[in-house]
């Protein structure tokens, strides 16, 4: 699976309706038939701070995301609401899901 962290830094004035700003693309990427996962998660140290955790069954999936339209759409309008140019990370992994963290195993009950 392809495997992409981003780290967006979003203007203050923008921060809190982050959510509300990437809905449509959001669930137009976690509609496509190639995408495992789309999860966005706010920093605890920086309010203006949220990291996309993203994953692609593999490269074709991969491109069909990049070449979509919502993908276009969202080079065009996510811009302005940032202060800097996201950060990634974008690698290739030999699984297709999450493994468990063995160094904390849970007990279920």
């Amino acid at each position: 699976m392809i495997f992409i962290t981003v780290k967006f830094r979003v203007r203050p004035e923008h921060a809190d309706r982050w959510p509300e700003v990437v809905k449509e693309f959001t669930d137009a990427t976690r509609a496509e038939p190639g995408c495992l996962w789309f999860d966005w998660s706010r920093s605890l140290d920086d309010p203006t701070e949220y990291v996309l955790v993203e994953a692609f069954r593999d490269d074709d999936a991969g491109a069909a995301h990049v070449g979509s339209e919502h993908f276009k759409a969202a080079q065009r309008t996510l811009p302005p609401h940032l202060v800097a140019t996201p950060r990634v990370i974008n690698v290739k992994v030999p699984q297709d899901d999450w493994s468990l963290l063995g160094e904390m195993m849970v007990q279920e009950d």
